[in-house]
């Protein structure tokens, strides 16, 4: 005879597996996606960081209603205060596209499965070059000060 709690468990377990749906055969490759962009261009912003460091400070300078003096003050160190902002998030993007190449690779043959990004600001930022592609998507020159738009 069959106990009670070994009927149950069948029966859940019977259940549970009818409520699954199968999902549609296709690989994820977005993590690996990722990581790649980031791997190629992060050496890209880490070249074009004076260059979006200088757009970053004629646009504050030019949009928002201060001083003159203020202005005058904020020019130079801004200037390379962003410019090391710059090149330490283009390190950052570098390191999370070297962490997330492994995952990436693994979760392959996975479908529905993939990683949230480890940093955020080079999907969400605008950038000196920024076109989407089904291979990698090419963006550098990322703006990593200011809020996206």
């Amino acid at each position: 005879m069959i106990s009670p709690v070994r009927l149950v468990a069948s029966l859940a377990l019977v259940l549970s597996l009818l409520c699954v749906a199968p999902r549609p055969a296709h690989a994820g490759y977005d993590t690996l996606k990722r990581s790649l962009g980031n791997l190629f261009f992060a050496p890209l912003d880490l070249v074009l960081s004076p260059v979006v460091a200088g757009k970053t400070v004629y646009t504050h300078l030019r949009d928002i209603d201060d001083t003159r003096a203020v202005r005058i003050a904020y020019t130079v160190p801004g200037f390379f205060w962003i410019t090391g902002v710059q090149l330490g998030a283009a390190g950052i993007r570098a390191a999370t596209g070297c962490i997330e190449l492994l995952p990436g690779i693994v979760l392959l043959p996975f479908p529905g499965t993939e990683m949230s990004p480890l940093f955020d600001p080079v999907e969400k930022s605008d950038a000196l070059v920024d076109y989407p592609n089904p291979a990698v998507n090419v963006k550098f020159g990322i703006d990593y000060t200011s809020p996206p738009s």
